[in-house]
């Protein structure tokens, strides 16, 4: 029997003793968060994406977002207190984060980052965001990811 291959994520939340369900799929960093909740057969609506911006400050924040939503960047930028925010470079977010484009996950950054979750999520029982490796996704408690990212729920999408 072949032992279930556990991210950083995983660990961390099986450290606190946060309930979480795994998945996984193809590993391709390809796909858009759509065609993973389509993978995944669920409601697109569940499954959130996690985005990395820089303030004008040079302040760095984590939105997630629902992978059919836009980030608006007015909105955020005005729920970080700041003047602008942009969209990072993708070929920054390893360093910054530890994570690879289709892999970010809000949990277990390098480092802590204000982190900003949108407010729908709030309306389901369990949200799937990505296990921090591309071909794995974790279903939580909303509440219980806003717990482990320290996030905040505000109306953050276009």
């Amino acid at each position: 029997m072949k032992k279930e291959e556990k991210t950083n994520v995983m660990r961390l939340l099986d450290g606190k003793g946060i309930s979480y369900q795994s998945h996984t799929y193809k590993q391709d960093a390809t796909l858009t968060g759509e065609e993973i909740a389509d993978i995944l057969g669920e409601d697109r609506s569940k499954v959130f994406k996690t985005l990395v911006t820089q303030g004008k400050s040079g302040a760095y924040y984590v939105f997630v977002v629902p992978v059919e939503a836009e980030l608006d960047l007015k909105k955020a930028a005005k729920a970080s207190g700041e003047k602008a925010v942009a969209m990072i470079k993708q070929k920054d977010l390893l360093g910054l984060t530890g994570y690879v484009h289709g892999g970010c996950s809000p949990i277990g950054m390098k480092k802590q980052f204000p982190t900003f979750i949108h407010e729908t999520a709030a309306g389901f029982d369990r949200i799937f965001v990505s296990a921090g490796k591309v071909g794995y996704q974790i279903e939580l408690a909303p509440g219980d990811l806003m717990v482990m990212a320290g996030c905040k729920s505000c109306d953050v999408i276009a």
